[in-house]
């Protein structure tokens, strides 16, 4: 009866953990609200955006500022929702920590500046080592909850174009199923770097993209979820016997 009781108190506490390192709902909110804010004025938009990405905002254009949005969740999703149950699955709670603390240093840190260049190049590749597998299967999920298989040789040709090995895939994904352009020049600390561009069709986004995004992300978390609670059941049951 102990045992019972201890090991459905370790399924709660794991539970929670698991759910605090699950970032998909905040940044999901966050971007609704630089749509709402950029309804209101440019201004609003960018002070908003500069919330939820790395990048200089003060110049960015009402396109750049909604790409910018779109660009952050597309990613996040693997960073925040995919890469952590990934994780999970392969080694459980340790694995999604240690996972946490490797991407959390690389937003920190992994800059191209003067002042983190050096140190910063390490956790950026160990992040690429990290989100190499999540990144990949989060274009995946992507395509096969928006039910595009055909997207499936398009995220390939323009998910490895990205400056990033791992960044380019969701969005990529996301591209195809808005049929939207994302990348060109961004400014970082004062320079400009030049990202390749992601998709094909450069036309205005609005908030219905931005919907039809967040339904995509919404999805790809339960599918995930979903997933990892049959992996969990499935090794529970195979163990037991």
């Amino acid at each position: 009866m102990a045992k019972e009781a201890g090991t459905i108190v370790a399924l709660a506490v794991e539970a929670v953990m698991v759910f605090y390192c699950l970032a998909g709902t905040t940044l999901a909110k966050e971007v609704r609200d630089v749509f709402l804010a950029l309804d209101r004025s440019l201004d609003d938009g960018r002070r908003q955006v500069a919330r939820i990405v790395g990048r200089d905002t003060s110049e960015l254009s009402h396109e750049e500022v909604r790409k910018a949005a779109l660009e952050t969740l597309a990613e996040n999703l693997s960073d925040g929702v995919v890469a952590p149950l990934f994780w999970f699955s392969v080694g459980g709670l340790p694995a999604m920590m240690g996972y946490k603390m490797i991407n959390t240093l690389d937003s920190m840190i992994a800059y191209h500046s003067p002042r983190y260049l050096r140190f910063g190049t390490v956790a950026a590749r160990v992040d690429d080592v990290a989100n190499y597998v999540p990144a990949r299967l989060t274009a995946l999920l992507m395509i096969l909850v928006a039910r595009r298989p055909r997207l499936l040789s398009f995220v390939v040709r323009h998910g490895s174009r990205h400056a990033s090995p791992n960044s380019g895939w969701p969005e990529a994904a996301l591209a195809g199923i808005l049929g939207c352009r994302f990348g060109g020049p961004h400014k970082y600390f004062g320079e400009t770097f030049y990202k390749p561009y992601i998709g094909e069709n450069d036309r205005p986004l609005s908030t219905a993209d931005m919907m039809a995004a967040v339904a995509i992300n919404r999805r790809v978390e339960i599918l995930s979820v979903v997933l990892i609670v049959i992996t969990q059941l499935y090794c529970f049951l195979f163990f037991d016997l």
